[in-house]
């Protein structure tokens, strides 16, 4: 009976298979291979004997069904894996696991299972911030209403907003790539980390090790790998999947009946709304984004208590982590994909945007307005209370802000028609909201070619 919805509900295959009962294995089988490689490589066993140890740890020759049997027996999963490698290594396998605590092979084969799953990360960012940057430049001179506090603000335009979505997004670019020096890090130190089983070629074998492993190390072990690394990489996920839930937050509301900017691809043949009423189109995915970002954000707080251990370690990390971290990976990498497919078939309704701006009634164009007056010698407080209660009047009035200000002696002595209109013309205050556009498209382009 399957209970979490990882398994049928959400998540892609690559990332479930980095975090998958056979690739957990497969991981630990793999660093016992590079610690038995790394004692030969020092003259501590025989070359013969590593390399036997090495064409054993595999999943052919330790299988999950052998080592859960014993791990059935032993009540300790990886002595479970060590007795069923030592076996299959034959007189070879007296070496397996020689100096080793049980979290040098965890640890270190957790840190391979990050570098794999940053990497996916990596790929959905990147192709995010593809999606994104070829929207912002299509949409560049799109004006659209800006909103604050849910009001109407000033114009803006859409390939502008999304300006802002992608620069965000190059920034957990670089969070993830600058973070994994510290979070692909393994050991290599025994019980406590002193590297005292190892006797005096500790050093050579950590560094041998972590060297074929492609990871760091930690420079000053307890028992385990320090968790403030585990606990930035939840962060920095966090943030990835919260930012995605502002940009999904931002298609809902658009996508509102009564603001209808913006729609979620549908598929008119096959796609159902709702089960009774059948007129409904959904923004779905970007709902279901929502929600997961909600599921990713509330495994910060378990990851940052797992760093307070009793002394040189306890076991309370343990269980925590065996939820935490696969969700937290595979539901980043299905958010990411998610908002890249609404952002991808994003329809985008250019002349409602535009009726949205007209329905504003001018109101919108105050600001404009009241600096036109400022450069035309009134103070900047006396034309900002000039225009305030004229905009006041005029909506009291329902009036359009362009015939009350074209009414207003005081505004009139100072501007021609001609310049009020200009003033009022939305599509010409949009100050740099395109060229700031550019610059972050191509700032997106030169970091994706690099």
């Amino acid at each position: 009976m399957l209970i979490c919805p990882l398994d049928y509900r959400y998540g892609r295959s690559a990332m479930k298979a980095v975090f998958s009962e056979e690739n957990n294995l497969r991981t630990k089988l793999q660093v016992e291979a590079a610690l038995a490689r790394a004692h030969a490589a020092v003259g501590d066993i025989p070359v013969e004997a590593a390399e036997e140890i090495a064409r054993k740890a595999t999943l052919e020759h330790v299988t999950l069904e052998t080592v859960k049997k014993i791990e059935a027996e032993t009540k300790h999963d990886i002595m479970a894996m060590v007795n069923a490698l030592s076996k299959a290594a034959g007189e070879a396998g007296r070496y397996v696991h020689l100096g080793a605590t049980s979290n040098d092979i965890v640890d270190t084969a957790v840190a391979l299972e990050f570098k794999a799953m940053l990497d996916i990360i990596e790929q959905d960012l990147d192709e995010l911030i593809s999606v994104l940057a070829d929207k912002a430049e299509r949409y560049r001179l799109t004006p659209m209403m800006g909103r604050t506090h849910g009001q109407f603000a000033i114009p803006t335009t859409f390939g502008f907003k999304l300006a802002g979505y992608l620069s965000e997004m190059l920034r957990h670019r670089e969070r993830v790539k600058e973070m994994r020096k510290r979070v692909c890090v393994g050991k290599m130190s025994g019980a406590i980390g002193t590297g005292a089983g190892f006797g005096p070629k500790f050093f050579q074998i950590q560094e041998a090790v972590m060297k074929e492993l492609g990871l760091g190390h930690e420079e000053a072990a307890t028992q385990l790998v320090c968790r403030d690394r585990y606990a930035e990489m939840v962060f920095v996920l966090g943030l990835i999947a919260t930012s995605c839930e502002r940009y999904a937050t931002e298609v809902r509301n658009l996508q509102r009946s009564e603001i209808g900017e913006v729609q979620e691809a549908f598929d008119a043949r096959k796609q159902v709304g709702s089960s009774t009423m059948a007129q409904k189109k959904n923004p779905m995915l970007s709902e279901n984004v929502s929600g997961l970002a909600r599921v990713v954000r509330s495994y910060l707080a378990p990851q940052m208590e797992s760093m307070v251990l009793w002394h040189e370690r306890d076991l309370s990390n343990s269980s925590a982590e065996r939820f935490i971290l696969p969700h937290v990976a595979v539901l980043t990498d299905d958010i990411l994909y998610k908002m890249t497919e609404v952002f991808r078939n994003l329809v985008v309704n250019e002349e409602r945007m535009l009726e949205n701006i007209r329905s504003a009634g001018g109101f919108i164009m105050a600001e404009s307005v009241l600096l036109t007056l400022a450069t035309k010698g009134m103070g900047r407080q006396e034309a900002h209370e000039l225009v305030r209660q004229t905009a006041i009047r005029a909506e009291a009035e329902g009036k359009d802000l362009k015939v009350a200000l074209s009414e207003n002696a005081e505004v009139m002595a100072l501007m021609t028609m001609e310049e009020l209109d200009a003033a009022m013309d939305p599509t010409r205050y949009l100050g740099a909201a395109p060229e700031l556009t550019d610059r972050v498209v191509e700032q997106a382009r030169k970091a994706l070619s690099s």
